[in-house]
């Protein structure tokens, strides 16, 4: 049976990663605004698409919290923004590849507290943060302004 630090550490963990889903979802609508310019439209659907899939996460973790027997955070981690076209990309960019790093390391941290499950959820989000972070990257491929 896994240590009730190992489990403790996992909700600490689970609620850093809960408070940049927050974050990811307030940037995700407020860049898809900023955007400007002759693509805007294309641009900013393509940020505002993105929402669906971060409040999926965030709920997804917030419900995982308590079942750990913890209290979900209700604030986000620091938003960035930009009223630069590619700043707000590579500002997303960025954000995409953190999120990885963070869960890899939630994915550790399940399996030291022998959340078998939860692990196979965290990879399954990390392939979806992984398709993000390889959509912007390919976005951001030649931006010529």
């Amino acid at each position: 049976m896994a240590s009730q630090d190992a489990r403790q550490a996992l909700i600490e963990g689970l609620n850093t990663d809960l408070a940049h889903e927050y974050q990811a979802i307030i940037s995700y609508l407020v860049l898809s605004q900023l955007i400007t310019g002759p693509h805007r439209p294309e641009l900013s659907r393509f940020l505002d698409g993105e929402i669906a899939d971060e409040l999926n996460h965030a709920r997804f973790l917030a419900n995982k919290i308590v079942a750990l027997g913890g209290t979900p955070t209700t604030r986000p981690a620091e938003v960035r923004l930009s009223t630069d076209n590619r700043a707000i990309f590579e500002i997303v960019l960025q954000a995409e590849r953190d999120t990885i790093e963070r869960y890899t390391q939630r994915i550790k941290q399940a399996d030291a507290a022998g959340e078998i499950g939860l692990r196979v959820d965290l990879e399954n989000i990390v392939s979806d943060e992984t398709r993000h972070r390889d959509d912007l990257e390919r976005i951001l491929r030649n931006w010529k302004e």
